[in-house]
C-alpha cells in the first residue's frame, strides 16, 4: 500500500456498502481475498480504501462509492488528522468559490506542482475573508500573570502571553498539503453538484457525530431562538438603531452555531480557545458569508482564551450571543481579581458563567442585548447572589428564561437563557424581570398521571415550534402567560437568596382547569370506572393445562411473506404526527413532525416508514411487554426511532392475535439480548403460534377486549390523578372549601 494511503474503518465499509457491520466481519471471515488490515487495532482494525473499494466492486456489492462517501473517507483517513483533513479542504473551498479560474489553472497541473501552488492562492482567499495571519497583541488584563492554562497555541508559531493570533487559520505549506491534493480535487468536484458551503458542512457534520464527546454543540433550533432574542428593540417597540450592519460577538464560538444563526447583514466576531476547533469555525463562517470577499460585513475569528486573553477588546458589539463552557473553576479567578469588567461584582471562583455574563456586558455598546445559554444553577447558587442582585438593581438583567430538559446538552438538565442589556447612562433602571418557564411545552402534551403535562420524553419529543412560540411571544409582549410567563418587580426578587428560578415564581396551571373544572373531572372519572367494571375480564372457572402447541418466530413469517419488518427512524419537531417510543409506551397518541433526526448537511433525509391500521408496533429497547396495534386514528403517522413495525398480511395473521402472542412474558425474554446495561428485543426471535386464521380472530378478540380494559385502567389512572391533585390544589389555595 502507497504511503499515506487513506485508511477505512469496519463502520466505514459498512456505510459504503449500505449493510451492517456484522456483515463486514462475516465477509472478514467468508472471504479469504478480503483486503487484510492495514492499521488501527485488533479489535478495530482498519483497511486501504482503494483495496476495499476494489473488493467490493469485484464482489458485485457496490457499483461505485458515492462521491460524498468517497470524499469523506478520505478525510477521516488522512494522514494527518480528520481535523488536518478538514483545515486544508476548507481552504481549497474557498479558494474554489471566491476564485474558481485560479482553482482549475492549480488543477491543470501534477499533484506535487498543485502542492508547491495552493499555499499562495490560499493566502490570498484567507486574507480577503479572515484578514492577514500575524502575531498581534491582545487585551492587557489585569493583576493577569499570562494567558493561563486555557489558553491554546498552535504549535507552528507559539504566541507569548498576552498576544493571540490575527487570523485563526494559517495558511498550510506545501508539505503538509501534498498528501491532501486527491481529498481537495475530490471535495470541488462534490462542491460542482452542491457547492462549497454545502460540502463543507456535510465533512464537518460527519466529524462532529462521529466524535460527540469532543464538541459541546449549540442545537440549530436553540440558536435561532437565541439570535431572535438578540434582535434589536425586540422588547421595546422602538424601532432598532439606525445603522446599516449590525456586530454581532460569540466570545465562545465552539462550532459557529450561534454566529450561523444570525440573519441580515451583520458583521461577525468570535473567539475560542481551542486552535483546532478555530479553525473550522472560521473556515464554516467564511463559507457560509455572503458578499465577495473584503466586502462588508466583516467577519473576524480569534484563537485564545476570552476571559484571560480578550481579542477584542475595544469592540462594542450590538450583540453577544454566548454558551459558555459551564463549572469551569479554573477559568481565571485567581488572575483576574482586579480585571475592570467585574462591574456588578468579583465572581467566586464557582461561578464562571457570570464572569461570561460580565464579560458580555462589557463588550456590549450601551443599549446592547447579550443573550446566554446558562446552567439552571447560576440562577439560585448563594455565591452569586451579590451579581444577580447588582444586575437586577442596574436594570442589566431583562429576562431569565427556563427550557426544556433536553433543549442542549447536558440533555438531562432544563438549563436558561439569561437575556441582559447594557444599561445606556442616564437612564432609569427597568424595575421588573421576565420570568418564563417552557418545561411544560418539551413535547406532545397530555394529561399525566399526577395531573398537568406530560413533558415529553427528552430531546427526541422537544417540540420547538411550540417553545419557540412561548418564548417569543412572552419576551416580546413582556406580559403574564398563566404557568408561562410572568414580568415580577425587581423589589420582590431581592431578598437574601436573590433566587431567579422561573418555576419558583411562576404558579403552575392549575389541573383540570381549576376548581371550575374539577366537576366535569369528576364525571369522566366516573364514566371511565363504570366503563372499566364492564371490561373486566373474568377469570376462567378452571384452569388448563399449559398448551404445547407447534411455533414458528416472526423471522419465519417474514421469510414466508406473511409479514413484513420495518424500522423506525423519525423524530418529532412539528405540526405532523410521529408515534414516538414514549407513546407505545404511555398510550399516549402521535404528535409531532416527522424527520430523521441528526442529518448530515447535504444528504437526502430517508423517507419515514408510515402507519397503516392493522400494524403491530413494538419497542426495541427496554425488554418489556408493551406492543401497540394501530387504529384508524394513528395511520399515516411516521415511526420513530427504537420502534420495529410489524406489517402482517390479514389473509395469514390476525395483528391482535400477533400483537397478543407478543406481549408474552417468556416470548419476551426469550427474545431479548442483555449484552449491554438495556435489554433489547430482537422482534424476529418472538415465537408464534401455528393456528388457523378463523382460530386466530378467537384469540385476537380477547386481545383486542384485554387491550380495551388496559387503556380504561390508564385513563381513569390519569383522570383520578387530575381529579386528586386539583382537590389538594384547590384547598390549599381557597378555591375548593373544605365542607
Amino acid at each position: 500500500m502507497p504511503e499515506n494511503a487513506t485508511e477505512v474503518t469496519a463502520a466505514g465499509i459498512a456505510r459504503m456498502a449500505g449493510v451492517g457491520r456484522a456483515a463486514v466481519s462475516n465477509w472478514r471471515r467468508r472471504h479469504p481475498d478480503f483486503p487484510q488490515p492495514v492499521g488501527g487495532t485488533g479489535a478495530s482494525p482498519s483497511f486501504a480504501l482503494s483495496e476495499v473499494e476494489e473488493w467490493l466492486r469485484d464482489q458485485g456489492k457496490l457499483a461505485e462509492v458515492p462521491l460524498r462517501e468517497r470524499v469523506w473517507q478520505e478525510v477521516a483517513g488522512h494522514p494527518a488528522g480528520a481535523v488536518a483533513a478538514l483545515v486544508h479542504t476548507g481552504c481549497a473551498l474557498l479558494l474554489v468559490r471566491d476564485r474558481p479560474t485560479a482553482w482549475l489553472e492549480l488543477t491543470a497541473a501534477s499533484d506535487e506542482r498543485m502542492a508547491d501552488m495552493l499555499p499562495h492562492a490560499v493566502d490570498h482567499v484567507l486574507t480577503d475573508r479572515l484578514g492577514p495571519d500575524s502575531v498581534v497583541p491582545a487585551a492587557p488584563v489585569a493583576g493577569s500573570a499570562g494567558p493561563g492554562p486555557h489558553s491554546v497555541h498552535t504549535t507552528e508559531s507559539p504566541a507569548p502571553p498576552n498576544v493571540h493570533r490575527a487570523r485563526a487559520v494559517h495558511t498550510p505549506g506545501a508539505q503538509a498539503l501534498l498528501p491532501s491534493v486527491p481529498l481537495l480535487r475530490a471535495a470541488a468536484e462534490l462542491a460542482a453538484g452542491i457547492g462549497a458551503g454545502q460540502t463543507f458542512e456535510f465533512l464537518l457534520g460527519r466529524q462532529l457525530d462521529a466524535n460527540p464527546r469532543q464538541y459541546t454543540l449549540t442545537p440549530p433550533p436553540l440558536a435561532e431562538l437565541m439570535a431572535d432574542l438578540a434582535e434589536p428593540s425586540k422588547d421595546t417597540g422602538r424601532p432598532a438603531r439606525d445603522q446599516h450592519v449590525r456586530s454581532v460577538l460569540d466570545p465562545a464560538a465552539g462550532t459557529g452555531a450561534l454566529l450561523r444563526a444570525v440573519t441580515g447583514p451583520v458583521a461577525l466576531y468570535a473567539q475560542e480557545a481551542d486552535a483546532a476547533l478555530a479553525a473550522l469555525t472560521a473556515l464554516r463562517l467564511a463559507l457560509g458569508a455572503d458578499g465577495p470577499a473584503g466586502s462588508v460585513p466583516a467577519l473576524a475569528v480569534r484563537t485564545g482564551d476570552t476571559l484571560r486573553a480578550d481579542a477584542f477588546p475595544r469592540l462594542a458589539a450590538d450583540t453577544v450571543l454566548c454558551h459558555p463552557p459551564f463549572n469551569d473553576r479554573n477559568w481565571g479567578h485567581d488572575e483576574l481579581a482586579y480585571d475592570p469588567r467585574w462591574e456588578y461584582g468579583f465572581p467566586a471562583r464557582t461561578e464562571s458563567e457570570l464572569a461570561w455574563v460580565q464579560h458580555a456586558l462589557a463588550r456590549l455598546r450601551d443599549g446592547g442585548t447579550a443573550v446566554l445559554l446558562m446552567p439552571p444553577a447560576a440562577a439560585s447558587r448563594r455565591s452569586g447572589r451579590r451579581i444577580r442582585a447588582g444586575l437586577l438593581r442596574r436594570g442589566a438583567l431583562r429576562a431569565v428564561i427556563a427550557l426544556p430538559a433536553g433543549a442542549a446538552p447536558p440533555y438531562g438538565i432544563p438549563l436558561h437563557l439569561w437575556v441582559l442589556r447594557r444599561p445606556e447612562p442616564g437612564a432609569h433602571p427597568v424595575p421588573d424581570l421576565l420570568l418564563s418557564d417552557t418545561a411544560d411545552l418539551a413535547g406532545p402534551t397530555g394529561e399525566a398521571a399526577g395531573g398537568g403535562k406530560t413533558a415529553g420524553g427528552g430531546r427526541d419529543r422537544l417540540d420547538w415550534s411550540a417553545v419557540r412560540a412561548a418564548v417569543l411571544d412572552a419576551w416580546r409582549d413582556r406580559a403574564d402567560h398563566p404557568g408561562v410567563s410572568r414580568v415580577v418587580p425587581v423589589v420582590e426578587l431581592l431578598d437574601d437568596d436573590v433566587d431567579l428560578t422561573p418555576a419558583r415564581h411562576l404558579p403552575r396551571p392549575a389541573p383540570g382547569g381549576g376548581a371550575s373544572g374539577l366537576g366535569e373531572v369528576r364525571e369522566r372519572l366516573a364514566e371511565t370506572l363504570r366503563l372499566t367494571a364492564r371490561l373486566t375480564p373474568s377469570p376462567p372457572a378452571h384452569l388448563a393445562a399449559p398448551a404445547h402447541r407447534p411455533l414458528t418466530t416472526v423471522g419465519e413469517l417474514a421469510r414466508a411473506g406473511a409479514l413484513s419488518l420495518r424500522t423506525g427512524h423519525a423524530v418529532p419537531g412539528g405540526p405532523a404526527p410521529v408515534l414516538t417510543e414514549h407513546d407505545v409506551l404511555t398510550g399516549g397518541t402521535p404528535a409531532g413532525s416527522p424527520h430523521t433526526g441528526p442529518q448530515a448537511p447535504g444528504t437526502a433525509p430517508e423517507d419515514p416508514v408510515l402507519l397503516e391500521p392493522g400494524d403491530v408496533v413494538v419497542p426495541v429497547l427496554g425488554g418489556g411487554t408493551v406492543v401497540r396495534v394501530v387504529g384508524a386514528g394513528e395511520a399515516g403517522a411516521a415511526l420513530g426511532r427504537n420502534l420495529q413495525l410489524l406489517r402482517p398480511d390479514p389473509a395469514a395473521v390476525d395483528p391482535w392475535f400477533l400483537a397478543g402472542f407478543l406481549r408474552g412474558t417468556a416470548n419476551n425474554r426469550q427474545a431479548s439480548s442483555y449484552a449491554s446495561t438495556a435489554a433489547r428485543l430482537d422482534a424476529r426471535r418472538l415465537q408464534l403460534p401455528r393456528m388457523p386464521l378463523d382460530e386466530q380472530r378467537r384469540y385476537g378478540e380477547r386481545f383486542r377486549e384485554l387491550a380495551a380494559f388496559e387503556d380504561a385502567l390508564r385513563t381513569a389512572g390519569r383522570l383520578g390523578g387530575l381529579l386528586v391533585q386539583g382537590m389538594y390544589d384547590g384547598l390549599t389555595d381557597g378555591t375548593v372549601p373544605p365542607a
